[in-house]
């Protein structure tokens, strides 16, 4: 017998923890070809939906994913996020939350296994960090560290 993953009943329990503490929940989507999102709102293959009671109507979270339909530039639009696609869930407020592993799809893994290497993105942040100590003078913040953390 299989072991079912934790990851819905996680997400559902950081949903009720933030409407408990009076708290917006926050769902960070990798989207794919199972996810039924507004396409305009997707940057970089991601997007973070506010999944409250005051922004979503019908919400359902279950161990197949997350469904509720929800109004964009006045729009009303459904929404399904399969569970797979689910990479975190998160207090607005406070920034606390889970961050989870998205496991791609076979064929998915292939074409990202056979692409065209990446930059490198520890040197893009230490040329970020870079231009952010050259303007600190100028009014500029320097860009805050996640304190979100993989759960596998």
């Amino acid at each position: 017998m299989s072991e079912q993953s934790a990851k819905p009943y996680l997400v559902r329990a950081i949903c009720e923890w933030c409407a408990d503490n009076g708290l917006t929940p926050y769902l960070a989507v990798k989207v794919n070809a199972e996810t039924r999102v507004p396409a305009s709102y997707v940057k970089n293959g991601e997007i973070v939906l506010n999944i409250s009671a005051s922004a979503t109507r019908r919400l359902t979270i279950d161990n197949g994913g997350v469904r509720f339909s929800a109004r964009f530039s006045g729009s009303s639009q459904e929404v399904s996020v399969p569970m797979s696609a689910v990479a975190g869930i998160f207090a607005k407020e406070t920034g606390y939350g889970f961050a989870f592993t998205v496991t791609q799809n076979p064929a998915a893994a292939l074409a990202a296994a056979t692409a065209p290497a990446a930059p490198d993105i520890d040197a893009a942040l230490e040329i970020d960090t870079q231009a952010v100590t050259e303007t600190k003078g100028r009014g500029k913040s320097k860009p805050r560290r996640s304190h979100l953390q993989v759960i596998k």
